[in-house]
């Protein structure tokens, strides 16, 4: 084990003690609010300095198993040799695990998303791309239990769409989706392709986390440019006969959202203000982050759609994820929302990542 991770684990094992003696203090126990804050955190370093407590105690073993080395019994260092490696294997895998409890946790792995997928380089296939990964995404959400609202769209003209806007929300929805931001390409023959051939197309995906009220991207509604037209598309009548639908322009920024979806103004109102303030969110995370996401294969949650992270080539039944050189041959399966291979994939990817910078 490094000396930065050891000497990293003896300061959470003496917080961990420092935080158990707090708690049996009299005036702490008065204080409810700060009760509950050591009460969280002693809860959150428990795992960590039980396990740190267990490599110790395996390495106290180790020493002694090392000291039968050179004992005059043959039978006594064979069994010692035994003991060694057995050992030595069991103290990897505990350091690999610590190593794990170690990851910083990313705060906005419980939030909801908003899901946006817009057609790019292709035209009409291009859209009806668009409207396939919809489907894929929206599949895959029904077998995870979640529920997907569609916000605002616009459709293509021969199937799909230009432009779908989403929110996604179940449990743990922005921990599975957050890989997912990118250009995704498309080869395949288009429906209305006489001669057979294969044509390439693209959209973009961003997943933008959606913020609490307690730490959401404050407004200036000075800021803000609040137009109201009437809604475009599915809803019947009535969007056809009153302005519910909401378009908000950030003024600084040129930021443009909408939403159409509900009936009532107010509602699309709070809907796009809360996408709004997610795009505020994923640009600042993106320049906080731009050096450092340079170096790496995964752009985790930078919303950046400028890079091509995946490709669908439907002659060869083939998935392709660039960033992590992962290749499936079962597509079907795939863009019929059976995501968790690729998705598993990237998440064992990011964790190495950020293993790597602790070791």
């Amino acid at each position: 084990m490094r000396d930065t991770v050891r000497r990293r684990l003896e300061r959470i094992a003496d917080r961990h003690a420092e935080v158990e003696r707090l708690l049996a203090d009299p005036g702490v126990l008065a204080r409810a609010a700060q009760f509950r804050e050591l009460s969280v955190e002693f809860a959150r370093l428990a795992p960590v300095v039980r396990a740190f407590g267990g490599q110790r105690a395996l390495e106290h073993e180790l020493a002694a198993a090392r000291l039968l080395a050179d004992d005059p019994d043959p039978a006594v260092r064979g069994l010692a040799a035994q003991e060694r490696a057995e050992l030595e294997a069991r103290l990897a895998t505990g350091e690999h695990e610590l190593l794990q409890l170690l990851l910083p946790p990313d705060p906005l792995d419980g939030h909801d998303v908003f899901l946006e997928i817009r057609a790019a380089a292709g035209g009409d296939e291009a859209a009806i791309f668009a409207g396939d990964l919809f489907r894929m995404y929206s599949r895959y959400a029904e077998r995870r239990g979640w529920s997907v609202e569609v916000l605002s769209e616009h459709r293509g003209e021969h199937g799909g769409f230009r432009e779908i806007i989403s929110r996604v929300a179940g449990r743990g929805v922005w921990a599975r989706l957050k890989f997912e931001s990118g250009t995704h390409r498309v080869q395949r023959v288009p429906a209305t392709e006489a001669q057979g051939r294969i044509h390439t197309s693209t959209c973009t995906v961003a997943i933008l986390p959606e913020l609490d009220e307690v730490d959401s991207v404050t407004l200036n509604p000075a800021e803000l440019r609040i137009d109201t037209f009437r809604a475009s598309g599915a809803g019947g009548q009535h969007v056809n006969k009153t302005d519910s639908a909401v378009r908000i322009t950030h003024l600084p920024t040129g930021l443009v959202v909408e939403c159409q979806d509900e009936r009532s103004q107010h509602k699309n109102r709070a809907r796009a203000l809360a996408l709004l303030r997610a795009h505020l969110l994923a640009a600042e995370r993106e320049r906080a982050t731009a050096a450092q996401a340079r170096t790496r294969r995964l752009q985790v949650g930078s919303g950046d759609r400028s890079e091509r992270i995946r490709t669908y080539n439907f002659p060869q039944g083939r998935l392709t994820d660039h960033r992590i050189e992962l290749t499936l041959y079962r597509l079907e399966a795939i863009v019929d929302g059976d995501l968790d291979e690729v998705l598993d994939a990237l998440q064992r990817e990011h964790r190495a990542e950020e293993l790597a910078r602790l070791e």
